[in-house]
């Protein structure tokens, strides 16, 4: 056996032991999924946004030229919420890992993947997530298109009797999970889940210490924003990829991991579990990281790491552009090949 797989193996046959914020241990398999997170993740670093939705008008456009290219099925890396989840709806990958520098998207992605578990529908997951009332029959909203989805929510009042009741129920869900959580952090999501409450469809992207920008989409923009050819491609826009998503959550195969992509470690030890599984990569989705890389210097070596990531010949970047006066964005896809070169 090689060197680097034996080493693995001993590691793998080991119990993970992650250090809570709090300073108690919690124990986990080294298989499962908090034991993958534990094994991937860097320390966290900060970035002044909360990033609860995406700013990324233009997230969607890209998807008629990802058919064209064939982008389909491998392994899916991307950063930030859950504009990852339309990408992944589409490109149908067996596995995903999100890597991002805040441990405050971690937290985000442990709420979204007990809102999949808990929901049935897609609406029953959007209300869920904005504390509305569930409509009921659900099975009269099954082929519901977005629109009408939309329109219940715009009027349905927020369930504050119920919304502590869901709190508590979300927050056992998270528990579940076994990632090794603070007190702090369980304040931190319930904080979000709240935020998501409280604005509702009106939720905007937010930087630190400033109001809202008035060109930054809202959480209905993004729900109805439609590729280059006009279709509506965000995953909840059919049950059929609200359910993929939500196969892929149920199996552990949709991984949050804090990490900088330009970092020591974490992209690193996520290609190497690739290689480990026999995957490749097909899309990158990098946003606008790549700037901050470039500006921080670490760009070489994030594309250094990248070249050793197993990949398809077709495995693509998917990256945003933004306006230098507008801050509008133009969302782009470059093949990885001409990247490494």
């Amino acid at each position: 056996m090689p060197l680097r797989r034996c080493v693995l193996a001993i590691v793998t046959a080991a119990v993970l032991v992650q250090s809570s914020p709090s300073g108690r241990g919690t124990v986990q398999a080294p298989g499962s999924f908090a034991g993958r997170i534990a094994a991937l993740s860097e320390p966290d670093g900060y970035f002044d946004t909360d990033n609860l939705i995406s700013n990324e008008w233009s997230y969607l456009r890209v998807i008629p030229e990802l058919q064209r290219a064939g982008v389909r099925g491998g392994a899916y890396i991307g950063v930030g919420p859950d504009q990852n989840f339309s990408y992944i709806a589409h490109i149908r990958p067996a596995i995903a890992f999100i890597v991002d520098i805040r441990r405050d998207n971690l937290l985000l992605h442990l709420l979204f993947k007990a809102l999949f578990a808990e929901a049935r529908t897609r609406v029953e997951y959007l209300a869920l997530l904005l504390g509305r009332p569930v409509p009921q029959p659900l099975q009269g909203w099954r082929d519901a298109d977005i629109d009408r989805v939309v329109a219940y929510l715009d009027r349905a009042p927020i369930d504050r009797p119920a919304v502590d009741a869901l709190r508590t129920r979300m927050d056992g869900r998270i528990a579940r999970f076994g990632v090794a959580l603070s007190d702090a952090d369980r304040a931190t999501i319930d904080r979000f889940h709240r935020r998501f409450i409280s604005a509702g469809l009106e939720l905007q992207f937010e930087t630190t210490g400033r109001a809202p920008q008035r060109h930054y989409p809202t959480y209905r923009g993004l729900l109805l924003e439609t590729d280059a050819n006009g279709h509506r491609r965000n995953f909840l826009a059919s049950e059929e990829s609200f359910h993929f998503v939500k196969s892929l959550q149920a199996a552990d195969r949709i991984v949050p991991v804090v990490g900088d992509l330009g970092g020591p470690s974490a992209l690193a030890a996520v290609g190497r579990l690739l290689g480990d599984r026999g995957e490749r990569l097909s899309a990158f989705y990098t946003s606008n990281v790549e700037f901050y890389l470039r500006r921080s210097g670490t760009h070489e070596r994030f594309v250094s790491t990248l070249s050793r990531i197993p990949r398809t010949p077709r495995a693509v970047i998917i990256r945003s552009i933004f306006g230098r006066f507008d801050g509008g964005s133009t969302s782009v896809v470059q093949r990885v090949d001409e990247l490494v070169k």
